[in-house]
């Protein structure tokens, strides 16, 4: 259940909380809403009747939420919360936390990004002669700020996400250098235009944070913990199919003692064709050729007694 955030403590929900009062308490929150896609007109419905009807693993919702509101943004570290509330990267559901992330994606490039750049332009297109410069140079740094953001985003898709580099942390930090070049050298009077400007501009700055957070420590976290499951089942698959079943252990036995295929097939009542069988899958499935090899083989796993 949610705390009372004026007492200092976890700012948390639950799946049984109502989606209308995690949507009205903080903007955060909402805005959490709005890139995993859900709906207005929630109702007195709960967090997870919402998330289930909208396709969405109300676990991870929940924990996407709880990190953000409780992240601390002014110490410009992506530390775990230090209200003490905790992610859990086993039970986050990949196809929902890849949903917010890509929603991210396309909020920043298609819609915030563009929206800021166009304002940017309206508030200083009144500058002429040698002081239109400044605002010119600064168009540029923004447009190439967003073609570094959108290389980023393409990278990350095109490698679903594998490849996750320190230039993450640094997307928000030329935000603020872009404030910085406006506060300090755009010296036209200033207008309405221009301080929604930066106003906007300290609004991405932040949301772009928050989205690296989620991705650092909980998309690639569970990317890793995914593949790292997929690699122990295919070793552990790749082992099984690689042992010998029992039939090849006492044929393996056979050989080291240095008998011919006859004598094997004579000593286990097999046909000499099914010997040789067992001994081809043997050294496949060992890459072991020669008889000296096996007997090393066969000591080291107790398969024979020297």
């Amino acid at each position: 259940m949610r705390e009372d955030i004026n007492d200092n403590l976890p700012m948390s929900y639950t799946t049984s909380d109502k989606m209308c009062l995690l949507m009205r308490d903080n903007l955060r929150a909402l805005q959490v809403v709005n890139r995993f896609g859900l709906p207005l007109g929630v109702g007195e419905k709960t967090i997870e009747q919402i998330c289930t009807g909208n396709g969405i693993d109300s676990n991870t919702f929940v924990q996407v939420v709880n990190f953000i509101l409780n992240l601390n943004y002014s110490s410009g570290i992506y530390e775990d919360n230090q209200q003490g509330i905790k992610i859990d990267i086993a039970s986050i559901d990949l196809p929902t936390i890849r949903r917010y992330i890509e929603n991210g994606h396309t909020y920043f490039l298609d819609f915030e990004l563009p929206r800021i750049r166009e304002v940017l332009v309206q508030a200083m297109s009144g500058a002429f002669g040698v002081a239109a410069q400044i605002p010119m140079l600064i168009i540029k740094f923004y447009d190439e700020y967003v073609e570094q953001i959108r290389t980023h985003i393409e990278h990350e898709n095109q490698n679903a996400f594998e490849l996750h580099t320190e230039d993450d942390k640094n997307m928000y930090a030329k935000l603020s250098d872009l404030k910085s070049l406006l506060i300090k050298y755009y010296s036209a009077p200033a207008n309405s235009q221009l301080f929604t400007a930066i106003h906007d501009i300290y609004e991405v700055e932040e949301e772009i944070f928050y989205h690296c957070a989620v991705e650092e420590k909980m998309l690639i976290p569970a990317l890793k913990k995914s593949g790292k499951h997929k690699a122990e089942h295919i070793a552990q698959k790749k082992e099984k199919d690689n042992a010998l079943s029992e039939r090849e252990t006492e044929v393996l036995k056979q050989i080291v003692k240095g008998l011919s295929n006859k004598e094997i097939a004579d000593v286990l009542c097999i046909s000499a064709h099914t010997v040789i069988s067992h001994r081809k899958n043997i050294t496949r499935k060992l890459n072991i050729h020669s008889t000296a090899a096996l007997t090393i083989y066969a000591i080291f796993n107790g398969i024979i007694d020297i």
